[in-house]
């Protein structure tokens, strides 16, 4: 039986406006940045549900059993307001659950939790994903920085491994490069895998958490820090799968 993997975020709209001297007209564009990463593991044995992240402020669970539900949460460019505005709470101003905090309970408890780089993850364009200091960050191998915590490396940077790991079986050859990443500082009981070359900025991380485990990867799943030559890299799938594998216990 696959097990069963919830991917929340990594979607968004865009909005323009066409300006034709006197006239003017605006447009609007609906993108997922998952596209890829969910066809290189359609046909491994984790089985993924993507929650887009105009989704997750409604369908995100609101309890602890519904977040059990699944062997591995991944967080990717989906900032914190998202999941703690529950329109009753936004909209309403009624009561509701602290996903938040209940992330951090499913993972004490024994659950998974991946959170891949982007604009909205981490601390985020302007500080504006709010993960520092959050029941999200207590349970990670890394601490957010208080600022924009965002390197964008348009002249390419590369991974450098610093010890063997599950999360590296079967990667050979050189990595492609990447074109940004969320700088993250190590938390003292955090595992540092690999960092951006020529920095000791964090690339990839690992934890033990209580009865589960979190993994973070600070740079991202697709356009535009991950470009099309490390989508087509064989290695692409094989460290989403070990990665995947590490969190749920097969490696």
């Amino acid at each position: 039986m696959k097990k069963k993997i919830l991917l929340v975020g990594e979607s968004w709209t865009s909005t323009s406006t066409h300006i034709k001297g006197f006239d003017q007209f605006a447009t609007a564009t609906w993108h997922n940045g998952a596209t890829g990463f969910l066809a290189a593991l359609a046909d491994s044995e984790y089985e993924i549900t993507h929650m887009t992240a105009h989704d997750a402020p409604v369908s995100f669970p609101l309890t602890l059993a519904r977040l059990q539900e699944w062997d591995a949460i991944i967080l990717s460019d989906i900032g914190a307001n998202t999941l703690l505005l529950h329109p009753d709470t936004w909209l309403k101003s009624q009561r509701t659950a602290n996903r938040l905090t209940l992330i951090h309970d499913y993972v004490a408890a024994g659950g998974s939790l991946m959170m891949i780089g982007g604009y909205y993850s981490f601390q985020g364009i302007n500080g504006g994903a709010r993960y520092r200091n959050t029941a999200v960050e207590k349970v990670l191998p890394v601490r957010c920085l208080a600022w924009d915590d965002r390197i964008e490396t348009p002249e390419g940077i590369y991974p450098d491994i610093k010890e063997p790991h599950a999360v590296f079986t079967d990667i050979t050859g050189d990595w492609p490069w990447l074109l940004g990443y969320n700088e993250v500082e190590m938390h003292p009981e955090g595992k540092l895998l690999a960092t951006v070359a020529g920095t000791q900025h964090p690339l990839v991380a690992v934890r033990e958490y209580q009865q589960g485990r979190s993994l973070v990867w600070t740079s991202d799943m697709s356009a535009h820090w991950l470009p099309e030559e490390f989508a087509a890299w064989p290695g692409y799938r094989q460290l989403w799968v070990n990665c995947l594998d590490w969190l749920t216990g097969k490696a």
